[in-house]
């Protein structure tokens, strides 16, 4: 379990106040890859236990859950971030889901219809690899939404947010701040490697065209809607390990616990002694 008067020195240094850090950055934590991977490893095994407390304490009636929302540019590393952080706990407990352009089928519904069938059940961590502000950046980016829209739509999502707050689910919201030089190698980098062609988009070009428009998307959306986290990603090994913190420190101040067993634990050990095993 984190020590808890540790409390939240990773998320008040990553918490978004109006300006973006330096995605090469390292504002709090490890400024090197040895210890940040070092940092990592432990932080796995704390990470894990208290995963394993919220599974246990939904299993035992309880209503809480956790939900990690990762935003940011097309190669920024949503998935390499689930992929080396939730990689670390009980799949069991983790529900994630990754939003694509909607289907057909979606677009007949509001736009938050898909989002909620995805949310974390009691006692799991949901992760978003995109979420419902990709309903605000997308269409705004494309000028498909006029300014009374997406002031509909802050409202919408700032009322579905605090609705998951009261249901019991606790939402970290996560950007991940990549610079375009870092975007530009990685794009060139899953190019001449075979093994990583299957992740390239030829549209992934056309959203790296207008990227001064979507940094203004996303600033606005910082500004209307509340709880965020910068995330420097353009070291893997630093992004990962923030993003294991956050949900190490927002976890422990939850404190999780095991559910008191609904049998008598002395009887049952009692039984055990005079229990053999017939062949």
């Amino acid at each position: 379990m984190a020590k808890k008067d540790e409390g939240s020195r990773v998320r008040d240094a990553l918490r978004f106040g109006g300006r973006l850090p330096d995605p090469g950055s390292a504002p709090v934590g490890p400024g090197k890859k040895a210890k940040a991977l070092e940092r990592l490893g432990s932080a796995g095994e704390r990470l894990s236990s208290l995963q394993e407390a919220l599974y246990a304490e939904g299993v035992g009636g309880g209503r809480r859950s956790v939900l990690l929302v990762l935003q940011g540019m097309d190669t920024s590393g949503k998935g390499g971030t689930v992929s080396h952080v939730l990689g670390l706990v009980n799949p069991m407990g983790v529900r994630y889901a990754a939003f694509k352009k909607p289907t057909a089928a979606e677009r007949r519904h509001h736009y938050l219809w898909r989002i909620r069938k995805q949310l974390p059940a009691p006692g799991q961590i949901g992760v978003f690899d995109r979420s419902h502000y990709e309903d605000i950046l997308v269409p705004r980016v494309s000028g498909l939404l006029t300014a009374a829209e997406r002031r509909r739509r802050y409202a919408e999502i700032t009322a579905f947010e605090a609705e998951l707050a009261e249901a019991g689910t606790t939402v970290v919201k996560v950007f991940l701040h990549i610079s375009p030089e870092e975007q530009l190698k990685r794009l060139k980098a899953r190019l001449v490697t075979p093994g990583k062609r299957w992740k390239y988009n030829p549209g992934d070009l056309e959203a790296r065209s207008h990227w001064p428009a979507y940094q203004e998307a996303y600033a606005d959306i910082f500004e209307k809607t509340p709880h965020w986290y910068a995330v420097p990603a353009d070291h893997k090994w630093y992004r990962n390990w923030a993003v294991a913190e956050l949900l190490i420190e927002t976890l422990a101040d939850l404190e999780p616990r095991f559910p008191e067993p609904d049998y008598d634990v002395d009887a049952e050990l009692a039984k055990l002694k005079g229990v053999g095993v017939s062949s």
